[in-house]
């Protein structure tokens, strides 16, 4: 009977081109899947695919699934595997059928709101809180899986369970400070650390000036969210014991790093700080939860995230996802592993605790995408054979990524490149609490990005970043346009890192406004700054010569990572000859790197190492000229006789950052001047 249906919808689902199946959510998985008789459900239309297939689809002939306007809430995560492959003259689309908003949903709507009643549901409430907040049993509802808050393995790896949507846009546990951090006044533990001169202890005994603690006493899952150590490794811990008399927490597990006075940290998962709009508590022993929504009025849509993966393609090739909504989710959204030539396409991600697209495999594409409000951050692509040195031709194209990071603030970036031949280019990223973009490997594609805003919550951090291997070479940055980037608290961050050694990369053609340390090299060699624009940067440029110094205990590991690549024969000898001298040539000196090229208007050139210097090379470079705006948003000239003389190459400003086309998901993409923010 069931094959019987299955050929029916594919009989009445052709057309005279292509054949076409229907999902709605008013369907009925027993329909044949017709415009007039869709189907209801993902899982249905994915087996009509497949009895096509098998009833003798012709080499070639295209296969879409129309999804109508509407939310499909999703039970469990939607699976393609290698039967449900395309062919790369004919890629099965799964794609929205316009008119409105396709929502697949990880969570759970949540009704049934009412008053705390009772001294159980209001004891640990501030008593000025109480005519605000609201209650609602999700056990109840049929809601049983309430997650878990917890410190992960290690810094920056925590993961946050269940959480509350409300009108769409995340909600916020409830804290203390409501907003910003508290200062350690005093370490107190018994284990002392000392790194390079900066001393703390290791166990999290800590003091902070406050009469705040006696509030927490009797909470069950108190939390704190801080960096403890450095400004750059936040980790969320247990707050194992409270004593309000000495105004002293005990935090667990111990940090990686330690704990040192006049760091930052906040406390959260509290009931008794439910105490401002837009916080919201879980009571996990009881199944309720507690939420105080914004302008104090609970009419709106209210969703838990229960489901971890909304949708897995594994091993599976030439299928398209065109214009649907991601939501909802407590970990990554969308996850592409293995296959080939997938395509992603004009798609919102939104509210997920971790990363909207992790792909793995060769040629996917994540393109013209809203990304925003993610637990860690956007597109991760991993791809390419490093010891081949053969590709993998993973592109992050013409992405709107922004306000992510949201609950691992540090190494989560809007785009990271992981492997060999991948690319990030035309995406427009801003406002985050760290990197925008990471990576890792060789010969990677980062150009054409803007970038601004971002590194708003950690220092020493770098737009964009990577460090610590001599062997990840031939990586490209170009005709980026990196602008408003200050680090927490104006203490100073970095454009481009190439940090702890990083070498043989290419800083070509890119735009730096008002970035401090605009170009970084941490130490490494043969890497090139050229044609660059810089303006209003203090310092445009810095160069240091730390393998000489403080981090020449490094040159072990380094070596290691050096001698895991066959770097003496091709592919790498021919394509990095530079390597098979490298350990007879001083290998801890920053030796041949060039800058060549560069107009520096306004703030300050450069800050060189005296010891790094005799080893830079420079030329044609204009420390201070005269630039003025030009055209349009974020285009500028210099004076075009000094630019000749130097043979300084146009910027392509019409082609920086987000481009019209069909793949867009949104358009025009309007963003307020950071300037004005």
């Amino acid at each position: 009977m069931g094959q019987a249906i299955g050929f029916l919808a594919v009989a009445c689902a052709l057309t005279a081109r292509a054949a076409v199946f229907h999902v709605a959510s008013k369907g009925d998985d027993k329909n044949p899947g017709t415009a007039e008789r869709p189907f209801a459900s993902l899982e249905r239309a994915r087996e009509a695919v497949r009895e096509f297939k098998r009833a003798g689809a012709e080499p070639g002939e295209k296969i879409e699934v129309l999804i109508h306007p509407g939310v499909y809430r999703l039970r469990q995560t939607w699976t393609l595997g290698p039967e449900d492959s395309g062919a790369p003259e004919a890629p099965i689309v799964y794609r929205a059928a316009g008119g409105g908003e396709v929502r697949l949903l990880g969570g759970a709507f949540v009704t049934g709101w009412r008053r705390p009643a009772g001294p159980e549901e209001t004891k640990r409430l501030d008593p000025a809180a109480r005519a605000h907040v609201w209650a609602a049993d999700l056990r109840a509802q049929g809601i049983e899986d309430l997650g878990r808050m917890e410190p992960g393995p290690g810094w920056g790896q925590s993961k946050p369970g269940l959480e509350l949507f409300f009108r769409r846009r995340p909600m916020t546990p409830a804290r203390w400070p409501n907003e910003g951090f508290v200062r350690i006044a005093e370490v107190l533990g018994k284990k002392p650390v000392n790194v390079r001169g900066r001393k703390g202890t290791r166990d999290g005994i800590i003091r902070i000036q406050s009469d705040r603690l006696a509030r927490w006493v009797g909470e069950p899952e108190l939390m704190a969210h801080g960096f403890w150590f450095w400004d750059w490794a936040d980790q969320r811990l247990r707050v194992a014991s409270v004593d309000p008399a000495r105004n002293v927490l005990t935090l667990a597990p111990e940090h990686h790093y330690g704990f040192h006075k006049g760091q930052w940290f906040y406390v959260y998962n509290a009931l008794s700080e439910l105490d401002a709009p837009g916080e919201w508590h879980l009571d996990r022993q009881r199944g309720l939860l507690y939420f105080w929504p914004p302008q104090d009025n609970i009419r709106g849509e209210a969703m838990v995230s229960l489901l971890e993966t909304l949708v897995s393609l594994r091993d599976v090739s030439h299928v398209t996802l065109r214009g649907l909504t991601f939501e909802a989710g407590r970990g990554t959204l969308l996850r592409i592993e293995g296959g080939a030539s997938n395509r992603v396409a004009a798609c919102v991600f939104r509210n997920g605790g971790s990363f909207a697209v992790r792909a793995a495999g060769r040629g996917h594409t994540v393109a013209g995408c809203d990304i925003f409000d993610m637990g860690d951050g956007g597109i991760v692509l991993s791809g390419g054979d490093r010891r081949t040195l053969t590709p993998g031709g993973l592109k992050a194209l013409n992405n709107h990524i922004h306000h992510y990071a949201r609950w691992n603030p540090v190494y989560k970036g809007a785009v990271a490149l992981n492997g060999v031949g991948n690319t990030a280019a035309h995406n427009l990223i801003h406002h985050a609490p760290h990197s925008a973009i990471f990576f890792s490997g060789n010969e990677h594609r980062i150009e054409y990005n803007e970038i601004y805003s971002v590194c708003r919550q950690s220092n020493d951090a770098g737009a964009i970043y990577a460090g610590r291997d001599w062997t990840m070479r031939g990586n490209v940055i170009r005709h980026n346009y990196l602008h408003h980037i200050y680090g927490f608290e104006g203490r100073g961050c970095v454009g481009v890192y190439l940090d702890d050694q990083l070498s043989g990369e290419a800083i070509v053609g890119n735009v730096f406004w008002q970035v401090p340390r605009a170009a970084f090299i941490g130490g490494g060699r043969d890497n090139l700054v050229a044609n660059n624009l810089f303006i209003d940067c203090r310092p445009a440029l810095h160069i240091d010569a730390r393998g000489l110094g403080w981090a020449a205990s490094g040159r072990k590991g380094l070596t290691q990572k050096l001698e895991r690549m066959p770097y003496k024969r091709p592919p790498w000898s021919e394509r990095y000859p530079e390597l098979l001298r490298l350990l007879e040539d001083e290998p801890m000196a920053p030796k041949d790197n060039r800058v060549v090229r560069n107009i520096c208007a306004g703030g300050r050139w450069e800050e060189v190492e005296s010891k790094a210097r005799p080893y830079v090379y420079f030329a044609n470079n204009i420390a201070n000229a005269p630039i003025e705006k030009a055209g349009r948003p974020g285009a500028w000239q210099a004076d075009p006789e000094l630019a000749r003389q130097i043979r300084f190459e146009p910027i392509p400003f019409e082609r920086i950052g987000l481009q019209p086309g069909p793949d867009r998901a949104s358009w025009p993409v309007r963003a307020q001047p950071p300037e004005l923010r």
